[in-house]
């Protein structure tokens, strides 16, 4: 193994077993959302798709994987501009007082959920934006930011400054330098963010929970209401879907790391 020693037996037992452990729960929750009954449960006589049918026909759930598509779309640019060009500044500037920027960018991932939710309820009740589609936006879009500074900056990191200087030699300006030259080059760090920031949008809650109530009903937000009033099996279709999806968008970013990596 390049060198090293390979694993051995309790090694192999323990990372198989923690693999085990975390896929355990996701797969359960597949055959549950095909189970006949009309509660939570394992299929008692057969495989049944009237959960995805009533999925699909339901004017509830729609409307909210629709407002958690815009929430997350809206959130995702807000995150990738910010974060893009707090990156680039910190970048630029390469002093010790952009690493205290960089760890402020990652407050939102540092500080508990709860805790941040509180603040942005008081502050965004000031704002008049509590159950608002642009409230909910903005939260997202800001504490999505961490994940585009964190993959540009690496993408900075491997970028050789003297392309820059040399476009500057020859007469770029700072904006044709950096849409003709810096942003192609770290694209895949941009493209990388945006989908860690797309999916932390898609699943949030706890901020959800404390800025929106009746008007804005996110995705988690109606599963963790329909956990609460009911257990309608129509949870882990939607479960089912959630897990198929962050799954293509996992490997979509697989795909750009592997082309940018080439």
């Amino acid at each position: 193994m390049n060198g090293g020693h390979p694993a051995g037996p309790l090694a192999r037992f323990l990372a198989w077993g923690t693999v085990f452990y975390l896929l355990l729960p996701i797969t359960i929750v597949i055959p549950v959302s095909l189970t006949d009954q009309r509660y939570l449960s394992l299929p008692q006589e057969g495989l049944s798709l009237q959960h995805y049918a009533r999925l699909l026909g339901s004017e509830a759930w729609l409307s909210a994987i629709g407002q958690s598509l815009w929430i997350a779309l809206g959130a995702t640019a807000v995150s990738v501009v910010a974060g893009t060009l707090c990156a680039i500044g910190c970048w630029r500037i390469g002093r010790r007082s952009s690493e205290l920027v960089r760890v402020l960018m990652l407050l939102p991932l540092i500080i508990p959920s709860i805790v941040y939710a509180i603040g942005l309820y008081r502050w965004f009740g000031w704002l008049d934006l509590l159950d608002r589609l642009l409230g909910v936006t903005l939260a997202h879009g800001v504490t999505g930011i961490p994940y585009v500074v964190i993959t540009v900056s690496t993408a900075l990191a491997a970028f050789d400054p003297r392309l820059e200087q040399a476009a500057r030699g020859m007469g770029a300006s700072l904006g044709q330098t950096l849409r003709w030259v810096i942003l192609p080059r770290i694209m895949p760090g941009i493209l990388s963010g945006a989908i860690f920031a797309f999916i932390h949008s898609w699943d949030e809650l706890v901020m959800v929970l404390f800025i929106a109530s009746r008007q804005v009903v996110t995705l988690p937000r109606k599963i963790w209401d329909g956990i609460n009033e009911n257990l309608d099996p129509t949870m882990a279709a939607v479960a089912v879907l959630l897990i198929l999806f962050t799954v293509l968008l996992l490997a979509l970013d697989g795909a750009v790391r592997s082309r940018a990596g080439r």
